[in-house]
């Protein structure tokens, strides 16, 4: 199974760049979309399929979430029970036969105190929803756009972005707790402790063609998933945003 995760920075946008035709040519069997920026009416048509599910944003325009499968999906929901989440179409839950897939879109801190206070606000919530999930579903993969770079290894200029938001101790902090749940950083076990990828480059200053990025995106799954992954690609060409797709094949028993 390939399964990717893009933040496709809106997908009207980067379908019109030629997304379709670079997910036809990977044989993508699941596709997690963050910031679709689309209401479910707007989906180009290729992506708006019968197997294939949409959460936008109450604000139009903004953030959103979606996914396209090729496998059966037994039930899906949506958001996390809270308002102040789910109104911004952050996260969906698909079940499949024997395991369960989260995709969610993290807020940035970015844009100030106010932005920072609902990400954390955000991942206190997720916590608690994820516990949830996983007293429910124990096989888990969770993928999506984290908006933070857990390690110095995942973030080119780490030393001077260390009260920056996306790598500040209380965000890193999280992703540890996130992982001592059971989960597995697919990539960073594939890729090795010492190998720098990176999945976000900002749009100055030629930062992607000369590789000064940041790894915000993830696929971190349950150990008896983790251990059938057996490849990833993050591709920086051709680029739909200012993310890249993480591309992962596993091989599941």
């Amino acid at each position: 199974m390939r399964l990717v995760t893009l933040n496709c920075n809106g997908i009207r946008a980067a379908d019109k760049k030629g997304l379709r035709d670079f997910l036809t040519s990977l044989a993508a069997d699941i596709v997690c979309f963050q910031e679709v920026r689309a209401t479910t009416d707007q989906i180009p048509t290729w992506a708006n399929q019968p197997q294939s599910f949409w959460l936008p944003a109450v604000k139009n325009g903004y953030s959103g979430v979606g996914v396209v499968t090729q496998h059966a999906v037994q039930r899906v929901r949506t958001g996390i029970g809270d308002p102040q989440v789910d109104e911004e179409g952050r996260v969906q839950r698909l079940d499949f036969k024997d395991w369960t897939l989260i995709n969610a879109y993290f807020p940035s801190g970015s844009a100030g105190e106010h932005r920072q206070n609902a990400k954390y606000h955000f991942l206190n919530k997720f916590d608690q929803y994820i516990r949830h999930v996983m007293a429910e579903q124990p096989r888990l993969l969770v993928c999506g756009d984290f908006n933070i770079a857990h390690h110095p290894i995942d973030l080119k200029n780490w030393k001077s972005n260390q009260t920056t938001s996306g790598f500040l101790p209380e965000e890193r902090q999280w992703l540890t707790d996130f992982s001592s749940l059971g989960f597995v950083d697919v990539v960073r076990r594939l890729a090795g402790s010492e190998t720098a990828v990176y999945s976000w480059w900002s749009q100055r200053a030629g930062s992607r063609q000369r590789d000064v990025g940041w790894r915000l995106d993830y696929q971190w799954a349950s150990p008896d998933l983790a251990a059938g992954a057996t490849a990833f690609q993050i591709p920086r060409e051709p680029v739909f945003s200012d993310h890249a797709p993480v591309v992962v094949d596993y091989q599941w028993s």
